[in-house]
């Protein structure tokens, strides 16, 4: 079993008290579903930090809202256990990272 590394970037989601506690209550229900398969949970990201070689860029919120590994066979195997993840319904995208 290969780990791929999950981002989750913010699309078309709404971003209201409300809905982000739905969302969070709704990727918790799913990760029990996806059982062994998530390897890390992950975690929400806030803001995001730049760096280059002239230095480092002021933190910023960006749309990368978080992140996980699951395990799969294959990278369609991947895509076949986040296909059903309520992020995408709530006009959110996940990207998945192969490993090399």
């Amino acid at each position: 079993m290969a780990r791929f590394l999950v981002t989750y970037y913010i699309g078309a989601m709404a971003q209201d008290r409300e809905s982000v506690a739905a969302a969070r209550a709704e990727f918790a229900l799913w990760a029990r579903t996806a059982g062994r398969s998530v390897a890390d949970l992950g975690t929400p990201v806030r803001s995001t930090t730049t760096l280059t070689r002239d230095g480092a860029i002021a933190a910023t919120a960006g749309e990368l809202l978080g992140w996980s590994v699951i395990e799969a066979a294959s990278e369609t195997d991947a895509a076949k256990i986040m296909q059903c993840h309520p992020f995408l319904g709530r006009g959110g995208v996940v990207r998945i990272s192969a490993p090399v």
